[in-house]
């Protein structure tokens, strides 16, 4: 999930708004529908590929939006990339993204509330090698391909400077992870930079090794709900309803683990038992975990120091112009007012 050179893809936000009504051709509602509870305009949510992120159709399935008497509208965009440029451009009302994500268009003043986070990438996200690399190091002059842009390129980098290496030392290649998984898989790529589920399936399809992943880099890659400013601030008692039919939709998988998983996999169009190695790379956060992750702190459990740090590391490599101010971007006042309410510590 999902950032590269940051100021260019802020710039390409905007002509694609300009130009071609920025992510329109791939946004849709097919097999999402909308919640009906409140008597508001649906709140447009977008959403996709992610393990995580298919809680939200366990969420709509289980009429959780109409039981907190939200009116919700899920829109899918089957290219992650598409669903940043709908946010940015005002395409959609909240996005499930990373916080690396979040950063280019809150440094170039667009105004973004991160309220929730989903989860946090723990294996989920991982660079995938055809057999005879061994190592970081054996990367050097390799065909590696990640998009341009994301968070998964974002990991690229960070491995790389692990080992000492750049990205001018491998052989990059800007491609989507819905591309690159099936590149892989037929051979024309040394190395790709996947999420699940692609990653899981380029292993098993491309007979290939994983060398890499977020395991590596705890805390690096959460995943968020990101609201438009304005939504939290006109319609702040719907943003709270969204977050309670999230935790419902957690407090009813916990219940009823088996009829979860089948729904969310049914939505991610995958097997059950491959759906649930897909999200068992991921730590789904609970209130608790939420609380303490929206706190101050001087480690990767918190969003700000980890927001901090990301955008610190993203400018060293000219790819952030400015880091934005983490308290203006994390808002954690919706998730201490329903840990109240729902009774947590």
């Amino acid at each position: 999930m999902k950032k590269g050179l940051l100021v260019i893809l802020s710039l390409v936000l905007v002509c694609m708004a300009v130009v071609s009504g920025c992510g329109n051709k791939t946004a849709s509602t097919g097999g999402s529908g909308s919640g009906t509870g409140g008597s508001e305009a649906p709140i447009k949510l977008a959403l996709s590929p992610w393990p995580g992120w298919f809680v939200w159709y366990l969420v709509k399935e289980k009429g959780f939006f109409e039981k907190n008497g939200v009116n919700v509208e899920l829109v899918w965009f089957p290219v992650y990339s598409d669903s940043l440029a709908a946010l940015a451009t005002g395409k959609v009302d909240a996005n499930s993204q990373t916080l690396s994500d979040t950063l280019a268009p809150a440094s170039k003043d667009i105004p973004l509330k991160a309220v929730l986070v989903n989860d946090n990438s723990h294996g989920g996200d991982g660079i995938v090698v055809k057999p005879g690399i061994h190592g970081l190091q054996d990367l050097k002059g390799k065909k590696v391909a990640t998009e341009l842009g994301t968070v998964d390129h974002l990991l690229m980098l960070t491995a790389l400077n692990q080992s000492g290496l750049k990205e001018k030392d491998v052989n990059y290649v800007n491609m989507s992870v819905n591309d690159a998984g099936p590149a892989f898989i037929a051979g024309n790529l040394d190395a790709a930079v996947l999420w699940e589920p692609f990653l899981s399936k380029s292993i098993a399809e491309g007979k290939g090794k994983l060398l890499f992943s977020s395991k590596d880099t705890p805390g690096l890659i959460p995943d968020l709900l990101v609201f438009k400013e304005e939504i939290t601030k006109n319609r702040p008692e719907d943003v709270k309803k969204i977050l309670n039919a999230w935790f419902d939709a957690l407090d009813y998988w916990k219940k009823n683990p088996e009829e979860a998983l089948s729904i969310m996999a049914k939505a991610a169009e995958t097997p059950v038992d491959e759906y649930k190695a897909g999200v068992d790379s991921v730590k789904i956060f609970t209130v608790e975990d939420n609380l303490k992750a929206f706190q101050k702190a001087d480690d990767y459990t918190s969003l700000l120091y980890t927001g901090q740090k990301t955008g610190e590391f993203l400018k060293s490599l000219d790819m952030l112009s400015s880091i934005p101010k983490m308290d203006s971007v994390v808002d954690g006042s919706f998730i201490e007012s329903i840990a109240k309410e729902r009774k947590q510590p």
